[in-house]
């Protein structure tokens, strides 16, 4: 009998997103490769190769080696990504690391957002204001995430201190929305057109740095299949193949779409212990052409540990808790390992998320 040749997967990045998709990876008939550079996370169960990711030849080398491309950051030049056997697409990749086109996009496919407009300049910043209203939010275009590349504007005589803030980079101002919460959507799509979807999650942040995430969001019931119908339309726009992360507002019984990250998600973390199938094995069955797993659930609080890991002392007082240390030195305001409590009973839940929060 002739054996089936494992299929290679390239993952663009070795950061903790490509060490637990390695991680999942053991658990099917992948070979996991990534490009990064010696020393990072990923390197503890997989294969580092040292590429430079700004650099279309040196990553092109690298595709050449593997079956597939896959990435665990959209911070990527989508021009680099172009003429690769990539999952998720690069076309997604693009419009999700632009917020213009991120917003438009969603406008296009009908789903609500807070009002935005371009900024390239200090006059355009002091016409934003008047069409989007204060208070709110000037954002640079690329490359934010952690609450990194944001200022608030609470007047209009502070658009020119926040112009120079940002550093005069080409930006959007989103208008400040009232909420009642925070929300993720994680879904899957293979190959086939096969979507399976998570429950919803309600995420808390502090700092801009995403702290607890909570699944399944408490007042689910009459948004649950509002959030997938948006999340269908995108994912079939877009001809998507792999998992999507959407965040969206919560005003009443409306969602209005924040941003989309075409990759595996920190929200979604808590599907390791959490789900039947996590995001990050599903992940990988989608983009070598296997069936999807169950997304079937069971309560669970996930917690960041941002700086430093809490000590095992700290931790002994939970019964059914999961610890995941990324092997990344302490740093302030830096994602280095996450905390996992999952469990029977929604109720139990909310007392663990308040005794996360107090380590």
């Amino acid at each position: 009998m002739t054996q089936t040749a494992r299929t290679r997967i390239g993952i663009l990045g070795a950061g903790q997103l490509a060490l637990m998709l390695a991680e999942a990876g053991r658990r099917l008939d992948v070979d996991i490769i990534c490009a990064g550079q010696p020393g990072d996370c990923a390197e503890q169960v997989a294969p580092v190769v040292a590429v430079d990711l700004d650099d279309a030849a040196a990553v092109a080398a690298f595709a050449a080696q593997v079956d597939l491309v896959t990435i665990e950051s959209e911070n990527i030049d989508a021009t680099v990504l172009h003429g690769l056997n990539l999952y998720p697409n690069a076309r997604a990749v693009g419009i999700a690391q632009d917020r213009l086109p991120e917003k438009s996009f969603f406008q296009v496919c009908g789903i609500g957002t807070a009002p935005f407009a371009p900024v390239d300049s200090l006059q355009d910043l002091e016409r934003a204001i008047v069409s989007t209203g204060l208070p709110a939010i000037l954002k640079t275009r690329r490359m934010g995430y952690d609450g990194k590349g944001q200022v608030r504007l609470h007047r209009p005589e502070d658009a020119a201190a926040a112009w120079e803030e940002i550093g005069r980079v080409s930006c959007i101002l989103e208008g400040m929305l009232r909420f009642d919460a925070e929300v993720s959507l994680i879904a899957a799509r293979g190959r086939t057109g096969q979507i399976v979807f998570y429950p919803l999650i309600e995420n808390h942040h502090r700092d801009g740095i995403l702290r607890t995430s909570i699944a399944p969001y408490a007042h689910a019931s009459t948004l649950q299949a509002q959030a997938e119908a948006y999340m269908t339309k995108i994912l079939e726009e877009l001809d998507y193949v792999g998992v999507l992360a959407i965040e969206f507002f919560v005003q009443g019984d409306t969602l209005r779409a924040n941003e989309m990250a075409p990759r595996v998600h920190n929200s979604g973390h808590w599907t390791i212990e959490g789900s039947k199938t996590s995001q990050f094995e599903n992940h990988l069955r989608a983009i070598a052409g296997m069936e999807l797993g169950s997304t079937e659930s069971r309560p669970t609080v996930m917690l960041n540990c941002i700086g430093m890991m809490p000590s095992v002392e700290e931790t002994a007082q939970f019964p059914v808790l999961f610890r995941h240390d990324y092997g990344k030195e302490s740093r302030p305001g830096r994602k280095v390992g996450h905390l996992t409590c999952a469990a029977s009973e929604t109720t139990v839940i909310a007392e663990w998320q308040r005794r996360l929060g107090q380590i």
